[in-house]
């Protein structure tokens, strides 16, 4: 019998650990990302205890019985607000669900999202209990239906920001290293051409695919889920353009250095993941703690979520996001000024 080392099998085996031990790339998918997914959703889902479900209670007669009786109940975290705050915060997914006082009361809710059924039941049971006996009465239901409300809603424009970012420093990332590696950039070196006009060539040819990128998206998004378009089409097309103008820039700055494929492909999942799971693609960023919030407000992919939200479901002007596109643009400034300084050809 032949020893172990010469098995065709265990030499294959060995050749495949040692060429993914030697990608940073699959190093990082492999071992990092699932890591640093399971402490990021961890924290947004976090479970210390039983978790207090925000519920909004809209002013009016007994609404402050309502809320008391709330408040009773173990795992709710009820909080009166005016029919405009209500719909704002139910749209957003601050609270999960709204009871509406009346002589019954009516539950006002998103049936898409998953939690909202479970903090019906609850809000319902505590309510029934606290009237004396179980089912004495029947509440209404009023489901979030109306377009600019629901999930689907909510959705699309995080779908548009994190693409805007991701094919923004993908596509420049992926080129310039490309590039560099097969000694076209050592070329260019000996043209006339200075190296911020190389750079924003970058980020101008990036935009002609903007168009398509959006409208497709917005015109499927339309078509087939009804999203809503409230606000201005110029509006929301300087944001886009900024936005991509912005994650152009980071893509510049993170492959300024990167030598090999696999080497941008590291650093660039490194910057994005934290964006795709902080910046209210998914899910509302007001799931994470306190703490954490001038983290997650300071990064471009949520100004520009909330920003698109912003425009597309409550049709708000560009004056009214300009703290929103201000932090962009920052962002955007920042990374094209640390890239030229630090850009390297070869």
């Amino acid at each position: 019998m032949r020893p172990l080392r010469y098995l065709p099998v265990w030499q294959l085996s060995l050749t495949k650990i040692r060429e993914l031990l030697r990608e940073p790339e699959a190093l990082f998918w492999v071992f990092v990302f699932p890591v640093l997914l399971a402490l990021a959703l961890g924290i947004a889902f976090r479970s210390s205890g039983p978790q207090e479900v925000a519920v909004g209670v809209q002013a009016g007669a007994g609404a402050e019985t309502l809320e008391r009786a709330l408040e009773r109940a173990e795992g709710l975290r009820p909080v009166v607000l005016d029919p405009g705050q209500a719909r704002e915060r139910l749209r957003t997914g601050r609270v999960t669900l709204v009871v509406i006082p009346g002589e019954t009361p009516t539950y006002w809710y998103d049936p898409t999202r998953q939690e909202s059924a479970a903090t019906r039941r609850a809000v319902d049971d505590a309510l029934q209990r606290d009237a004396g006996r179980t089912d004495v009465f029947v509440a209404d239901t009023v489901e979030m239906t109306e377009k600019g409300s629901r999930y689907i809603d909510f959705l699309i424009p995080g779908l548009l920001g994190m693409n805007i970012m991701g094919t923004g420093m993908w596509g420049i990332g992926f080129y310039i290293v490309t590039a560099r590696q097969n000694k076209l950039l050592k070329r260019l070196v000996a043209t006339p051409m200075r190296r911020s006009e190389f750079l924003l060539g970058q980020i101008f040819g990036r935009l002609f695919l903007l168009v398509f990128e959006v409208g497709i998206l917005l015109l499927l998004a339309n078509l087939i889920f009804d999203v809503p378009m409230r606000g201005s089409l110029l509006t929301l097309g300087f944001v886009s353009v900024l936005g991509a103008m912005t994650f152009a820039g980071l893509g510049l700055l993170v492959a300024s250095r990167a030598k090999t494929v696999e080497g941008v492909s590291g650093l660039m999942n490194l910057v994005l993941m934290p964006m795709w799971i902080l910046s209210g693609v998914f899910f509302s960023t007001s799931r994470f703690p306190e703490v954490m919030q001038p983290v997650v407000q300071a990064l471009p992919l949520t100004a520009l979520n909330d920003a698109l939200r912003e425009v597309m479901l409550d049709g708000t002007s560009l004056f009214a996001i300009l703290d929103e596109v201000a932090l962009t643009a920052v962002w955007g400034l920042a990374a094209f000024g640390i890239a030229l300084l630090v850009f390297r050809w070869r």
